[in-house]
């Protein structure tokens, strides 16, 4: 799935976005400022510098942490979902203006977002990239291997690389895996059992480990079926197999998973596969370099 990076920032609901960000200042800053205190609030600037090439993502949480740290404002210079080059030195990303004190008491949070989140879309879209070369039309995707109280970042950020969030968490999809299947005895129950409840409106997929257990599941009604840890030319196989044998009797899709990364995708690009999703984007990523220097405004 492809947004306009524009467009973004209006998908994220600003009190998430504001809680989370109290949420960070209260755990870098619980108590005493003592380094605020030591440089005062004379009105400075500080430069945001990117010091590796990535693409930016973040800028909604970068601002409402100098916003929420009182009297800063945050100029701009690149827009999410730009690639930033360096060209091995230091490039301006935006300037911050503020009471010195303010601006280093967002210093550490903004950074650490924005180093993360940006380390994230710079993964995705190189994926995103692979995926169109090939020409495949399926959806790439992350999956709910999320950083704990940092998930609603990370998901943007796949949404800045230009890939699809997955499900977003345990309410809006039901996925069913082996440890679902072996508590209840069979993919059939686990599959009734979960619509009674799940109702028309929400998917279910079903986690399989061979052709067998994806019949099993399309035959209970599963939406989606993840042929799980296959290899590149297993799933190819056994995707076809699959659409041919249940072709005018039901409607599902085909989601790869399993230990895949950007060096290893290439084979998984199969015409009947509808979904891969990386728990690489955002487990293991590097980061994105970036600094904040402050410089006192010359008057």
């Amino acid at each position: 799935m492809s947004v306009p990076n524009s467009s973004l920032e209006a998908i994220l609901p600003p009190y998430q976005v504001q809680k989370a960000v109290s949420d960070w200042l209260t755990e870098d800053t619980p108590s005493f400022d003592v380094g605020g205190f030591v440089v005062g609030s004379d009105e400075q600037v500080a430069i945001l510098f990117c010091k590796a090439p990535g693409v930016l993502a973040g800028r909604p949480f970068f601002d409402e942490v100098f916003r929420q740290v009182t009297g800063c404002r945050v100029e701009w210079k690149y827009k999410d979902g730009d690639y930033l080059d360096p060209k091995g030195g230091k490039l301006e990303v935006a300037r911050v203006y503020g009471p010195a004190r303010y601006l280093l008491l967002g210093e550490r949070p903004a950074l650490n977002m924005l180093a993360r989140a940006s380390g994230v879309a710079t993964r995705c879209q190189k994926l995103r990239a692979l995926k169109d070369k090939a020409g495949w039309q399926g959806v790439i995707a992350g999956t709910r291997k999320t950083t704990p109280g940092f998930r609603l970042v990370e998901k943007y950020a796949m949404l800045v690389g230009g890939v699809d969030t997955h499900r977003m968490d345990l309410s809006t999809m039901v996925m069913l895996k082996d440890n679902h299947i072996w508590a209840t005895g069979s993919i059939r129950d686990a599959v009734l059992k979960a619509r009674s409840t799940a109702g028309f409106s929400v998917k279910i997929e079903v986690e399989c480990q061979d052709e067998a257990e994806a019949d099993e599941a399309i035959e209970a009604g599963a939406d989606i079926v993840m042929l799980d840890n296959f290899d590149g030319p297993g799933i190819r196989v056994a995707a076809k197999s699959l659409k041919e044998r249940w072709a005018g009797k039901a409607k599902f899709l085909v989601e790869g998973s399993g230990g895949l990364t950007e060096d290893n995708v290439e084979p998984y690009f199969a015409p009947d596969v509808d979904i891969l999703s990386f728990g690489s984007v955002t487990q293991s990523v590097p980061h994105i370099d970036f600094s904040l220097k402050v410089q006192p405004i010359k008057k």
